[in-house]
């Protein structure tokens, strides 16, 4: 009788345990559910008092859905976990020849790559690592090159885009590949300049200036304020295609693409600062992608001459997660890829088995990840899935840890959330990292309320409402659920 009771007392617990996920839903999110413009649309949604464990509101937790940029906190996050917060990559300048005593480097030039992301960053330092590699060469003597400047890009593989990015991704600054040297972020900006209505733009310039890249021009001029471009290219590939439209009568618009292979074109960047320098290469410059496929690549013994070392990973999880910035957190997850343990005959790409350590390390702690399904660390995958309930269970074990916490922007303050929950009571209490894509709008991260920290996270996909309308009425649920 008594363990009868027991077993009763027990399960009875359970139910009011869990009775608060079927029955705290926001008036707002029934609202939103009943919309004519979300029509079979995806809500999800899961607040959780971290101080009890409580959970104040829950919608569909375990819905797998489109995350969008909101999985870079759970990129973030395990980088910050597994690498620390002290990690820097490293990219070195070594050679494999000899110096002469005329200054002659008999031998070539090697940049080798270490994954570093924020190399000539516009989010860091723009051109600090040149001038300190210049400064090296000089050091060690060097007048002339009698070789090749080479990049060498193995850290990472060759497959710099997921292969489940979409075609209208590729070509464009925000589905810029991930490699083993990144150079400016791996974007250009364009130059335009447009006339009339109904006329093409003039292509002015690109900074920096690509050497080989050439561009088809299908845009044309249309009675716009802003432009609505695409820019379209494979890797490695020198041919671009512009589509779509910009405003008349513009002195210059500024567009963005995707550098087709940094590793080459940061070979040719130092080819050229050399020369401007009075030092000479009698070499062509190279990657090791290119001159592999020549069977050419140099196999000689190398030299140090400097390592330029990235911020530490405290910095770059802030860019990540302030700018939302989808190389860095491709590279992150890259770089977890390297803890992988390849069995033997084992191939898989960087992004797979990046993925597979972030799987395997959330298991570990606790979180249920079989509503985990992801292809890169970016987010840009529509493939990507992940339910509230993972979300929550990442964001509850990193709460505690105030690098991370500090990495995600505040409502109506900073970084791509600095307009929303604006002049509201959440203002400013609320670390929220935002992600959106075409129908997709998420926002997750923790908010501090009435003393205690809660962990949030919400999403709705395949929505019909514009941007403006969608944020409105996740504001009114958020607002709602902390009265």
């Amino acid at each position: 009788m008594i363990r009868l009771f027991a077993i009763a007392l027990t399960l009875a617990t359970a139910l009011v345990a869990q009775a608060p996920l079927k029955a705290q839903v926001p008036a707002a999110a029934k609202t939103l559910l009943k919309m004519k413009e979300t029509r079979g649309a995806t809500f999800s949604m899961l607040v959780r008092d971290l101080s009890t464990g409580r959970v104040v509101a829950a919608y569909d937790t375990l819905r797998q859905v489109t995350p969008a940029s909101v999985l870079k906190l759970v990129t973030t996050a395990t980088a910050l976990e597994l690498l620390g917060p002290d990690y820097r990559f490293g990219t070195t300048i070594e050679h494999d020849g000899t110096i002469l005593p005329d200054g002659t480097l008999d031998g070539n030039l090697f940049i080798r790559g270490g994954g570093d992301p924020s190399l000539g960053s516009g989010h860091i330092e723009p051109t600090g690592f040149l001038e300190e590699w210049l400064a090296a060469i000089k050091k060690a003597g060097i007048r002339r090159i009698k070789g090749s400047v080479i990049a060498d890009e193995r850290f990472f593989d060759e497959e710099g885009i997921s292969p489940k990015w979409l075609y209208e991704d590729m070509g464009s600054y925000y589905g810029a590949g991930c490699y083993g040297i990144s150079l400016f972020d791996n974007l250009y900006r364009l130059k335009l300049r447009s006339y009339g209505v109904g006329t093409r733009p003039d292509l002015l310039s690109t900074d920096p200036e690509i050497p080989g890249l050439r561009f088809h021009n299908r845009l044309t001029t249309q009675n716009r304020s802003t432009d609505s471009t695409l820019i379209l290219g494979a890797p490695f590939a020198n041919e671009r295609y512009l589509y779509g439209a910009v405003p008349p009568n513009r002195q210059q618009i500024v567009i963005k693409g995707d550098i087709p292979d940094p590793a080459l074109f940061l070979a040719t960047y130092v080819t050229e600062a050399l020369q401007e320098q009075g030092i000479q290469t009698t070499g062509k410059p190279g990657d090791y992608r290119l001159l592999k496929e020549e069977k050419h690549w140099p196999t000689g013994k190398r030299v140090e001459l400097v390592t330029t070392w990235s911020p530490p990973l405290s910095e770059l999880i802030r860019v990540t997660n302030f700018a939302s910035h989808n190389l860095f957190a491709d590279a992150l997850l890259k770089t977890l890829g390297r803890q992988y343990p390849l069995k033997k005959g084992e191939r898989i790409s960087y992004f797979s088995r990046g993925v597979e350590i972030v799987r395997r390390y959330w298991k570990e702690r606790g979180v249920d990840t079989s509503t985990l399904w992801i292809h890169d660390g970016s987010g840009l995958a529509m493939a990507d899935k992940i339910s509230a309930s993972f979300l929550v269970g990442v964001l509850e074990r990193m709460a505690d840890n105030d690098v991370f916490v500090a990495s995600i922007p505040k409502a109506g303050i900073s970084g791509s959330v600095r307009n929303f929950l604006k002049s509201t009571k959440l203002e400013g209490v609320a670390h929220l990292k935002s992600g959106s894509m075409s129908r997709v709008r998420c926002y997750a991260g923790y908010v501090d309320y009435g003393k205690k920290r809660y962990a949030v996270a919400l999403f709705v996909n395949n929505h019909a409402l514009t941007g403006s309308q969608v944020n409105q009425r996740i504001e009114r649920i958020l607002l709602e659920t902390f009265k």
